[in-house]
């Protein structure tokens, strides 16, 4: 597929240099209040994604001590599977009583890899009562407070999102969402899009290994990054009126545990409902994904190709993903992924582009799908979002309920200049 227009001359890091402003002005086509556009955030976004995303990959102790963390997870995932074998035998990855001829058919995704989620879901619960994370999200909220000019509860609850899920990180600033205005809802909304939970972050990491040695170090910057890109792409598309004042909020202390055990046992509960969620969520988008695929069996094929969903939002996001910094030759198939990440989730999209076979993409593409991909703005959670939004906030629900899919586009948009921003500055 040749590109309709000759833009050669700008070269990989200009195409994505473009898409960093083109992402932000498609954001604005959407603005409720296109007079009021944030110039001054979006120069701080792009110069902190830069800087963030530099600093920790190519100096070399920020780099090392993200590499480092793949030992960690090395060995939650050994101290996990002992429990999955203790539990689910060989199925939870234990000694198989009958022998085994093929190893690979072996592994089992709910017993082996899934339960991971509950496990890290704990830890992360006790860290936070150990005041480790708790730490580590007030010092980037300052930040954000600082340089993006959002309100402490805004700035708080979206630096959660970088550990936390979208309906746990709302649950710091609780006591505030019936405060909150409306533009602030749609920003806390839109971070929760634009980022992915630290209880997932190891699900992706057994996929994607394979792919990209340090691949925790790749999503944890990603996730990062993209939190001051939600908070821009949020203001532009949902201006806070003039003259409103930010809500402040000191309200970390409001989310607390009795005890460790306390910590521990709740958080391995909501893990749990995490565990569950995801695995009704596979099994029904993707089937609802193959019910459309059959259903566009009836079609004529195109290009010699049969019609499916992917192929359909890959030349939806075709251009999108060349905005990125993606080769046009190439786009039309990222866009597929990207498309599959809309549709279902992520994580689906994620063990797809496991499964490629070798230098199907060149390195720098495929971080710029990784980067790009990293985010939950997906039609899965957006039934989670205004499901838990409205439970935590009864009266913003018809708000949450007008935001939220709205807050897909913003979202995606966030992560999707994340991805240029690693196109930018990828020297291979």
């Amino acid at each position: 597929m040749d590109f309709p227009i000759d833009l050669s001359a700008i070269g990989p890091r200009g195409q994505s240099a473009l898409g960093l402003f083109a992402f932000t002005a498609i954001a604005w086509l959407f603005s409720s209040n296109k007079l009021r556009f944030p110039f001054l955030t979006l120069i701080w976004t792009i110069a902190a994604q830069i800087a963030i995303a530099s600093f920790l990959l190519y100096v070399p102790p920020a780099r090392n001590a993200l590499a480092s963390l793949q030992v960690a997870v090395d060995a939650l995932q050994a101290a996990t599977r002992v429990g999955t074998s203790f539990v689910f035998g060989y199925l939870g990855g234990g000694a198989a009583p009958f022998a085994v001829t093929d190893a690979n058919a072996m592994f089992n995704f709910t017993f082996q890899a899934l339960p991971f989620v509950i496990f890290f879901s704990g830890l992360s619960a006790l860290l936070w009562h150990w005041r480790i994370l708790k730490v580590m999200v007030s010092a980037f909220a300052f930040l954000l407070e600082k340089g993006l000019r959002v309100g402490g509860a805004v700035a708080l609850a979206a630096s959660a999102n970088v550990f936390l899920g979208v309906t746990e990180a709302p649950l710091l600033i609780r006591p505030f969402l019936s405060k909150l205005t409306r533009a602030e809802l749609f920003v806390v909304i839109t971070a929760g899009f634009a980022t992915v939970a630290g209880s997932v972050m190891a699900i992706y990491v057994f996929y994607l290994q394979k792919v990209e040695s340090d691949i925790l170090g790749q999503i944890i910057i990603a996730s990062i990054i993209s939190v001051p890109a939600a908070i821009l792409m949020a203001q532009v598309m949902v201006p806070e009126e003039k003259g409103v004042a930010p809500t402040a909020a000191s309200a970390a202390h409001e989310f607390k545990y009795a005890s460790s055990m306390d910590a521990f046992v709740r958080g391995v509960t909501d893990g749990l409902g995490l565990y569950l969620n995801i695995i009704a969520s596979l099994i029904a988008f993707t089937a609802f994904a193959a019910l459309v695929n059959i259903m566009l069996t009836a079609a004529p094929d195109v290009s010699g190709e049969p019609l499916t969903l992917e192929r359909l939002f890959g030349w939806a996001f075709a251009p999108l993903m060349w905005l990125a910094g993606v080769p046009w030759k190439d786009a039309a198939a990222a866009g597929e992924f990207m498309g599959l990440k809309t549709a279902i989730n992520e994580l689906v999209a994620y063990v797809r582009l496991s499964e490629l076979p070798p230098g199907t993409f060149d390195h720098r593409t495929m971080l710029i799908l990784i980067y790009s991909m990293c985010g939950f703005a997906n039609f899965s959670s957006l039934g989670i979002v205004i499901g838990g939004l409205t439970a935590l906030a009864p009266d913003r629900r018809n708000d949450v309920i007008n935001l939220a899919p709205r807050a897909l586009i913003s979202g995606t948009l966030a992560t999707l200049m994340t991805g240029a921003v690693i196109g930018l500055i990828w020297v291979g």
